[in-house]
């Protein structure tokens, strides 16, 4: 399946209204089911943990920061969900069910802008539908999580405990966010940025530069498939 069918599809299912807050699983048949639906399957046919071939993240949110960099704002998850389709779990992370996904190949944000949301900075994501996606693979190659999951769990996959444990899975996340691999800044600085630009300061002249250059990166690291739908008419639009 690609992108643009996987955008159109998650497009058709919030318009219908079927596409649960949060995390929701895409199906190789094109299915989307809410995580719910999605564990009350596996207790009864586990083999559906093979058939997701997506993550579907869908929310609103007040900040504009989420619906320009939503791979920076939430791309957290992205060590998470690529431990489990490497064949980990990791203990008490419920969002990906109870089971290693060996076919999940993107991670897929469906963003809207909050009706509260009154900064004149937001106007453009009036009425509008992002969709953002990338390819789970590309995305940890490039954020080095192969090497990174590697240092931290050494050989443990061989053995019968495939549980990653919370402190495990903190110290990849550490690692993965510690590393700068947006210029001279490091993830965290990239965050603060954004959320100052977008969400607090206001496009102040001094962080443009910064921002133009994190956009730059940003393409480069993620490659994300993006498009925005104007929820009136569901038709894409260029912003």
């Amino acid at each position: 399946m690609d992108e643009y069918r996987i955008a159109d599809r998650v497009k058709g299912w919030y318009r219908a209204g079927s596409i649960n807050p949060a995390h929701n699983f895409l199906l190789n048949d094109t299915t989307i089911i809410s995580k719910k639906s999605y564990e009350h399957s596996y207790k009864h046919n586990p083999s559906i943990s093979k058939q997701v071939i997506g993550h579907v993240y869908n929310d609103s949110t007040i900040f504009i920061s989420d619906l320009e960099f939503p791979m920076v704002i939430k791309g957290d998850f992205i060590p998470h969900a690529y431990l489990y389709k490497i064949g980990y779990v990791i203990r008490g992370q419920g969002s990906l069910g109870p089971a290693p996904l060996p076919n999940l190949k993107y991670i897929i944000y469906s963003l809207t802008r909050s009706t509260k949301y009154r900064s004149s900075t937001g106007y453009r994501f009036q009425d509008k539908l992002v969709i953002e996606l990338v390819d789970l693979d590309v995305a940890a190659n490039n954020l080095n999580l192969p090497k990174i999951v590697s240092s931290v769990l050494g050989t443990k996959l061989l053995s019968e405990n495939n549980i990653v444990e919370d402190d495990e899975r903190r110290e990849i996340d550490k690692q993965m966010l510690s590393q700068k691999l947006f210029g001279d800044y490091s993830w965290f600085d990239v965050y603060v940025k954004v959320k100052r630009y977008f969400d607090y300061d206001g496009n102040k002249p001094k962080l443009s530069k910064d921002i133009f250059k994190i956009s730059e990166v940003y393409q480069q690291v993620f490659r994300p498939y993006r498009v925005v739908y104007d929820t009136k008419t569901w038709q894409p639009v260029l912003m």
